[in-house]
C-alpha cells in the first residue's frame, strides 16, 4: 500500500500492480482497462491488499533469518539461540500464510536448530 500511496492513489481505486519481467518496481496500470465485472475489479483490489501484506511478511522472515545466520557466523551460542527462538514463531506463520510450503518452514527451522545446537556443543 506504500507504493500506492506514494503514486497518489487511494489502496483498492482503480488500480493494480503487476511486475513487469525487467523491472524492480511495480507498475500502476488502470483497472477499467482489465477488470469488467464489478467482482473482478473487487478482486484486483483484494490482491493489491494481500500482495503488500506479503511482501511485507516475507521482508521480515528474510530479515530474522539473516539474524540468525549472522549471529551463528559471529560465533555467540547465546545470541543465535535467542535469534532463532524470535525467527521460528515468523517462519511458522509464514507457512501458515502460505508463503512458504509446511515442509519447506519446517526444514528451515530444523536446519537452523541443528547449526545452533552444533555451535553450544
Amino acid at each position: 500500500m506504500n507504493f500506492l500511496v506514494q503514486q497518489g492513489l487511494t489502496p483498492g481505486v482503480g488500480a493494480y500492480i503487476t511486475r513487469a519481467s525487467n523491472a524492480l518496481t511495480p507498475t500502476v496500470q488502470d483497472v477499467s482497462k482489465m477488470a469488467n465485472s464489478p467482482q473482478a475489479k473487487k478482486r484486483i483490489r483484494q490482491t493489491i491488499r494481500r500482495t503488500e501484506v506479503n511482501r511485507d511478511r516475507r521482508s521480515t522472515i528474510r530479515t530474522h533469518l539473516r539474524n540468525v545466520e549472522d549471529a551463528i557466523a559471529g560465533g555467540d551460542a547465546a545470541v543465535a539461540k535467542a535469534a532463532l527462538l524470535a525467527a521460528e514463531p515468523k517462519i511458522a506463520r509464514g507457512a501458515q500464510k502460505g508463503l512458504y510450503h509446511k515442509n519447506q518452514a519446517a526444514r528451515k527451522v530444523s536446519r537452523l536448530t541443528a547449526r545452533v545446537k552444533a555451535m553450544a556443543s
